[in-house]
C-alpha cells in the first residue's frame, strides 16, 4: 500500500536557460505499476548542473530519447522532461524508496540507494538519457523513477545500495562525482582502426599511400572506404573516390586518415568524424605553420580523438595512444582549476593512490580555494610520499616549465591550447571540463604531433567506476566527504548553484531537502551542535545525523 504522502512538495526547477525557481507546490505523483517514488535524502551540486543551466534544451542530455526504451515507458512517466519542458537538476543523490507500483520487481520501500545517473543505453541524438537532465533529478523532496529505466539490457541496476548504518548519505551521494573523476583515468582508448567501421582517407600527398595500404592489409579493416585524392591500386578494400572534403558526409566516419599539413584542410575534417571517431594525422615531413582551429568541445562530449606523426605512417600515430588515461610513476601532473570541487577530487585521488614519485602542481585563480585545498592535500601527500605544490595562475608562474599530464578543469578552449604548449614529450591532456560541443580553439598541431601528445576527455561514469570508488569508500581508502565544503536545504540550493557558478565555495555543496529553512552554510558556520561533530574540519556521518536531527 502507498503510505500517506503530501499532495505537493518543494522543488528546484530549471524552467529555461539560466532560470531557476523554487516551486513550493510541485505535485507529488503517486507511482504507476512500474514506477518508484523516492524521498531525496542528500544531493550534491555539480559543475555539470551549470552546463544544463546555461544550455537548457540545447544540452545534449536534455534532448528527447530516440532509442533504448519504449515510448510507452516515456509517455507514462511524468518525470521524463525532454526539450523545453522544465526539469529538476540534481544528479548526485541518495534516495530512500517510499512507495512502489504493483509491477516493481527489484526494489522495496525503506531501501536507500545512490544513483548511477548516466543511462548509456538510453540514447538521445548526440548523448545519453540521464537522471537530472531529460529525467528529473533529486533537488526536490520526492522524485519519481521507473524500474524499466533503472535496469540496463545487461541486467545492471542503476541504483546502488547506500545502507543508512554504514556511511553518511553524503559519502554515498559523492560516489557519483568521484566516479566521474575515476572514469577519466579508467577510460580504455582505441589504438587502431575500428573493425567494420567507416574510413575516410584525405591524401593531400601520396607519401603515405604505401603505409595506408600496409595498415589496411595487416590490421582491422573498415566496412567502407572513401578516398579524397588518387588512391593507389593495391588497396585491400575497394575505395569510393570523392572529389573533395565537402562531398564527405558530416558525422559519418569512425576513422579519418589525413596525409598532409594544411591547417585549413585539417580543420574541415573534424565535423566529418562520427561519435567516438579518431582522426589520424601523418604530416609527411611537413609543418602546419600556424595553429589549427580544433574541435575541442567534441573531445569531451563526442569522443573525438586526435593523434599524429611527423612521418608518413599512420601506424606511428596510433602508437601514440595510451592504453588508459591513468597517471604514471614519476609524472609531473598539472591540475588547472584545482581549487574547484572537482579539481579537489582529482588532486586527492592522485595523492591517495600511492603512485611512486609523482608531483602534483595545483593551479587556481583563488588563493582562498588554494588554501582550502592545501589543508586537505598536505597531510595526504605526506602520508603517500607524493609531491604537492600550488600556485595562483593569475599572479604567479608555475613552479616548472612543462608537464607530463595536464587536467583541464575549466571549460575554456584556450586552456587546452596552453596545455599543449606546456607539455613534455609523450604528455597526455585530460579535458575533464565539459567544453560545449561545437566550441573550437587554436591548437599548435606542429608541437602536438612532434611531441607525440594525446588529448582525451570523458563524460559521466560507468558502473565499473562507481564500484571502484564505492569499494575505496567502504574500505576507508577514500573518504569522499573530504570534498564537502557547505550544506543547505532546498532554500539555499539555488544560491548554492550560483556559488558553484561564481566559484565561491572551495569544495562540494550538499543539499538536504528535509532541512527546511537552511540556507547555504559553509561548514565553519554551522551551529555548534553540528560543527562539534566535524573531524579536523571534515564532514562526517555524525555531523550529518546532527544536522538532520534538527531538520
Amino acid at each position: 500500500m502507498t503510505p500517506a504522502l503530501p499532495a505537493f512538495q518543494r522543488a528546484v526547477q530549471l524552467v529555461g536557460p539560466d532560470r531557476l525557481v523554487l516551486n513550493e507546490r510541485k505535485p507529488v505523483v503517486r507511482p504507476g505499476p512500474h514506477q518508484i517514488l523516492c524521498r531525496s535524502v542528500a544531493v550534491g551540486l555539480c559543475f555539470s548542473d551549470l552546463k544544463l543551466l546555461k544550455q537548457f534544451s540545447e544540452h545534449v542530455r536534455k534532448a528527447p530519447v530516440v532509442s533504448g526504451v519504449g515510448l510507452d515507458v516515456l509517455r507514462s512517466l511524468p518525470s521524463y522532461v525532454p526539450g523545453d519542458a522544465p526539469t529538476v537538476p540534481g544528479h548526485e543523490p541518495v534516495v530512500e524508496i517510499v512507495a512502489v507500483g504493483a509491477g516493481v520487481e527489484h526494489f522495496r520501500p525503506g531501501e536507500r540507494y545512490f544513483i548511477q545517473a548516466d543511462w548509456r543505453w538510453v540514447k538521445t541524438p548526440q548523448s545519453n538519457g540521464a537522471f537530472g537532465y531529460n529525467f528529473e533529478g533529486a533537488l526536490q523532496e520526492y522524485v519519481l523513477l521507473d524500474e524499466r529505466l533503472l535496469v540496463s539490457p545487461e541486467g545492471e541496476t542503476m541504483l546502488l545500495p547506500a545502507p543508512a548504518g554504514e556511511r553518511s548519505a553524503s559519502a554515498f551521494a559523492l560516489v557519483e562525482p568521484w566516479a566521474c573523476v575515476e572514469n577519466s583515468y579508467q577510460t580504455r582508448e582505441r589504438k587502431g582502426l575500428r573493425d567494420g567501421g567507416q574510413l575516410l582517407v584525405v591524401a593531400d600527398t601520396p607519401a603515405a599511400d604505401a603505409a595506408i595500404a600496409r595498415l589496411l592489409r595487416s590490421g582491422p579493416r573498415p566496412a567502407a572506404l572513401d578516398w579524397i585524392g588518387a588512391p593507389p591500386s593495391d588497396l585491400p578494400v575497394k575505395p569510393t573516390r570523392r572529389a573533395d572534403i565537402a562531398e564527405a558526409p558530416n558525422e559519418r566516419y569512425d576513422d579519418i586518415l589525413y596525409a598532409g599539413h594544411d591547417p585549413d584542410r585539417l580543420a574541415t575534417l573534424f565535423p566529418k568524424t562520427a561519435r567516438d571517431g579518431h582522426l589520424w594525422v601523418a604530416a609527411c615531413g611537413g609543418r602546419f605553420g600556424r595553429p589549427v582551429e580544433t574541435a575541442i568541445g567534441a573531445i569531451h562530449y563526442f569522443g573525438l580523438r586526435i593523434a599524429g606523426t611527423v612521418g608518413n605512417d599512420p601506424a606511428e600515430a596510433m602508437a601514440v595512444v595510451p592504453e588508459t588515461g591513468e597517471i604514471r610513476p614519476g609524472e609531473r601532473i598539472h591540475v588547472v582549476g584545482a581549487g574547484g570541487p572537482m579539481g579537489v577530487m582529482h588532486v586527492i585521488r592522485h595523492l591517495s593512490l600511492g603512485v611512486p614519485d609523482i608531483r602534483i602542481i595545483a593551479a587556481d585563480l583563488s588563493d582562498e580555494r588554494l588554501d582550502a585545498l592545501e589543508r586537505l592535500a598536505t597531510p595526504i601527500a605526506q602520508r603517500s610520499g607524493a609531491g604537492f605544490e600550488r600556485y595562483n595562475s593569475k599572479t604567479q608562474k608555475p613552479p616548472c616549465d612543462a608537464f607530463d599530464y595536464s587536467v583541464i578543469m575549466a571549460p575554456v578552449p584556450a586552456l587546452v591550447g596552453a596545455a599543449v604548449s606546456a607539455s613534455r614529450p609523450g604528455a597526455r591532456i585530460n579535458i575533464f571540463a565539459g567544453i560545449p560541443l561545437g566550441k573550437t580553439g587554436p591548437v599548435d598541431m606542429d608541437a602536438y604531433i612532434a611531441n607525440r601528445l594525446y588529448m582525451f576527455g570523458t563524460s559521466g561514469s560507468t558502473m565499473r567506476d562507481m564500484r571502484i570508488v564505492l569499494e575505496n569508500v567502504r574500505t576507508g581508502r577514500l573518504d569522499t566527504n573530504v570534498s564537502v565544503a557547505a550544506v543547505s536545504g532546498l532554500d539555499g540550493a539555488i544560491e548554492g548553484i550560483r556559488a558553484v557558478e561564481r566559484q565561491e565555495i572551495a569544495g562540494k555543496i550538499l543539499v538536504y531537502p528535509a532541512c527546511r529553512g537552511l540556507g547555504l552554510t559553509p561548514l565553519a558556520k554551522l551551529p555548534d551542535a553540528v560543527r562539534a561533530h566535524l573531524r579536523d574540519g571534515v564532514w562526517t556521518r555524525e555531523a550529518e545525523a546532527a544536522l538532520l536531527g534538527g531538520a
